[in-house]
């Protein structure tokens, strides 16, 4: 089973360097160039799903290289290019497990602005992804953050990279590292797009932040960030939200201690233990992953937002999260929020498949539970009992359809389905703004879970959704314009962002035809309407609430 989940997993993600600009022969003599207040950029020439040429510019660095003594320290963003910036490809991705000779370096925070309309009279609408992956993993490159799908669109994509793992959220609550330098990297570059975007044609008035799972836990604590005030003007969240069982920590000594052990560094000195860590390679750091894990590949989640303690520098957080939008303390924007249908639940079968992991679960449930499903760590026998009982009944764990049925809905809704139900409840009580909650239910020719036996999905898992928004090369071919109903999606979903990246409303207007049969009711706390993103839609009410009902119960908030 685990070929079918190590991309999610991505520690042992295999990954295609293959190009993703559709091996077109359109970057010639007469590649495109612009230039703006910080300096001069080379692009290149892309095609677009339907046959848009349009302009790439890529692996521009956006902050210095965050090496020697600036690794561990919070980004400088580069206000000024002394020369042209060549800017035709991918730079490489920030350091994480990948296979021999992909690109891969510590000098990795770079961005990429892929633009229609350098020369429209119009300033157009800019959408800015912030790529998944657990903090520590994948990338902004164009082979996994293709722009081909949403070229076809009036709007201007940025794509970026970012520190992870311990190089970009190494916290030891202390001053030497205060944590969440990856979000300030983030912050970097939406700065670089306030300054730079225009002269790409984008308008820096109409900015949206967008990001998928760590991605999408990003965009929300954006919004709550005053580093971030008023760098963007609508935001979505694609199955990912910091808002969950847990508080947020103001230090992450337990990850800090992990990364000591597997890298021989001081375990009781956290000031030794910095010193030792900034003299280590990246590669041997990033090649640390597996050191992290307890339980087959659990816990999946590893790096979250922390609460900084105050040692002088500008705090990136400085509050709970639930807090702060509970009290009002954030900058709301318009806001999209969903999951999909099944999320995590092929991790069960990982666990199902491997007698030593279901015979570990079913005999220790009260040591594991709180590993594979983010809880706790000395959580209560009682509250584990009732977990277990709500989703796997009174028998144990076996290789069949209900406990593969049970598991699987107990991992997607503790590490996603729950997180997003709260995030979205207290949104749509809190937020000036409208708040549109969505599932993504639909079930194409491919999945990032496909059955080893039929090779055929089987259920919308976590990430299906970025298979209609972006090209991802190097795991999926590109869908093509034929009359099929996943090319379909492609034009339904990238309508979607496009009006709501205009309007801050995805409702259908008349250049979306695609969705004239849409419309979709913003969420309120009396009417909890969500759309179902399925071959035809669907407004429903109430997702999945009778299973979040136990969440609730178990780990109760002042909503």
């Amino acid at each position: 089973m685990l070929s079918g989940l190590v991309w999610v997993c991505v520690v042992c993600a295999v990954v295609s360097a293959t190009r993703a600009d559709g091996g077109s022969s359109d970057e010639i003599q007469d590649a495109p160039t612009t230039q703006s207040v910080s300096g001069e950029f080379l692009g290149s020439w892309m095609t677009s799903r339907r046959g848009r040429r349009f302009q790439a510019y890529r692996g521009i660095r956006y902050a210095e290289p965050p090496v020697g003594e600036l690794r561990f320290q919070p980004p400088k963003l580069i206000l000024h290019y002394e020369s042209i910036v060549d800017a035709t490809k991918d730079g490489p991705s920030c350091p994480r497990p990948a296979r021999p000779g992909y690109p891969v370096d510590e000098d990795c925070l770079t961005i990429n602005v892929y633009t229609p309309a350098i020369n429209s009279s119009t300033s157009l609408p800019v959408i800015f992804f912030i790529h998944p992956g657990g903090f520590y993993s994948m990338s902004g490159r164009s082979d996994l953050a293709g722009p081909h799908y949403l070229m076809d669109r009036d709007v201007v994509l940025v794509t970026i990279n970012y520190r992870l793992g311990s190089l970009g959220f190494l916290a030891l609550g202390n001053k030497l590292a205060p944590g969440n330098n990856g979000f300030k990297d983030q912050v970097a570059a939406l700065k670089w797009v306030q300054r730079n975007i225009a002269a790409f044609g984008g308008d820096p008035n109409l900015v949206t932040i967008t990001g998928c799972s760590a991605g999408a836990v990003s965009v929300m604590v954006h919004m709550i960030s005053s580093m971030s005030k008023g760098l963007f003007h609508r935001a979505i969240s694609v199955s990912g939200s910091p808002t969950s069982k847990l508080p947020s920590p103001p230090d992450r000594i337990d990850l800090a201690i992990k990364q000591a052990r597997v890298s021989n560094c001081p375990e009781d000195n956290t000031t030794a233990l910095f010193y030792c860590l900034k003299n280590k390679s990246w590669k041997e750091i990033a090649g640390s992953m597996l050191g992290f894990f307890e339980f087959g590949y659990d816990p999946l989640s590893l790096w979250r937002p922390v609460v900084e303690p105050d040692f002088g520098q500008e705090r990136f957080l400085v509050e709970e999260p639930m807090v702060s939008i509970r009290e009002g303390r954030m900058h709301s924007v318009p806001f999209i929020i969903s999951q999909t249908t099944g999320e995590f639940f092929w991790k069960a079968f990982y666990v199902l498949n491997n007698q030593t992991l279901l015979s570990t679960m079913n005999a220790e449930w009260d040591r594991i539970a709180p590993i594979s499903f983010i809880l706790p760590r000395n959580e209560s026998s009682d509250k584990l009992a009732t977990l277990r009982k709500a989703y796997l009944g009174d028998s144990p764990l076996e290789n069949n359809t209900a406990s593969a049925d049970g598991l699987g809905k107990l991992y997607g809704d503790s590490i996603t389905g729950f997180p997003v139900h709260r995030v979205a409840n207290l949104m749509c009580r809190h937020s000036k703004h409208s708040v549109f909650y969505s599932e993504f239910a639909y079930l194409g020719n491919r999945s990032h879970y496909e059955d080893p036996v039929s090779k055929k999905p089987v259920r919308t898992a976590h990430h299906d959704d970025l298979m209609y928004l972006f090209t991802l090369s190097y795991r999926f071919p590109p869908i093509d314009v034929a009359d099929t109903e996943d090319s379909k999606m492609v034009d339904k979903m990238t309508a979607l962002w496009y009006n709501f990246a205009r309007y801050g409303d995805p409702n259908p207007r008349d250049d979306t035809p695609e969705l004239s049969s849409l419309s979709w009711p913003a969420m309120t706390p009396a009417q909890r309407n969500y759309l179902r993103v399925d071959k035809q839609f669907a407004v429903k009410q109430n997702l999945f609430e009778e299973r979040f009902a136990v969440w609730d119960q178990l780990y109760p908030i002042q909503y």
